[in-house]
């Protein structure tokens, strides 16, 4: 793990390795269990007033601490600690989602996982996802959890209008459109659950660190 500075008041925490940036790449699994073990012990430490940081925000291979009074001695002082490993799904929160699996391109899925759609449906209701950081839009949380042998492409062009509730993949991650938009993942079924209400405490429905499960509706 490398800290660098960003900024006059902020820091990055690298978890890949060197040769990982080369080329943009999503995370690989090792890569996405340390970010969430440091992201969980960056929030203890700040819950326990070690940490003064205004943002802790995760990303594929990074966590970003925005808002560092004091980004040299924070650095130092992160340097000396160690990350627990990440809370097992018994210990965590857990947010279940019910969802209808019938989505357009659940047969595609099925042909790169070399499965028929059922087997497709069954490995995505008993996988214990993780939300490992959140993004491209508000509410949109990245979910880890299936094998890194599942990993699908993206559509080579992205459609104009994806449903709001969409559940999807795209390369290793599961996904859910909380609000109609443009996409190019790989679309399996849908929710009604509301994923992002400005009005709520927090807004968004999942957030980093969560324990999920996509099961039937």
């Amino acid at each position: 793990m490398r800290i660098r500075p960003v900024g006059a008041h902020a820091l990055l925490l690298d978890c890949a390795e060197p040769e990982a940036h080369t080329e943009p790449a999503p995370a690989g699994p090792d890569v996405a269990e340390l970010v969430e073990a440091w992201r969980a012990e960056l929030w203890r430490r700040r819950e326990r007033g070690e940490l003064d940081a205004a943002e802790i925000v995760p990303a594929a291979s990074t966590v970003l601490l925005d808002g560092v009074p004091d980004p040299a001695a924070t650095a130092a002082r992160i340097a000396g600690w160690t990350p627990r490993p990440p809370a097992t799904t018994a210990a965590a929160a857990t947010v279940e989602i019910p969802v209808t699996y019938d989505g357009a391109d659940l047969p595609a899925v099925a042909g790169y996982w070399g499965v028929d759609v059922p087997a497709v449906v069954r490995r995505l209701r008993q996988t214990r996802f993780r939300v490992a950081f959140c993004g491209f839009a508000p509410g949109f949380a990245y979910l880890t959890g299936l094998p890194a042998g599942l990993a699908v492409p993206r559509l080579p062009s992205p459609r104009p209008r994806v449903p709001a509730g969409s559940v999807a993949l795209a390369g290793p991650y599961a996904g859910i459109y909380p609000s109609a938009s443009p996409g190019g993942w790989l679309l399996v079924g849908r929710t009604g659950t509301t994923l992002f209400d400005v009005h709520a405490d927090p807004p968004a429905r999942l957030t980093p660190g969560t324990e999920v499960r996509l099961v039937a509706a």
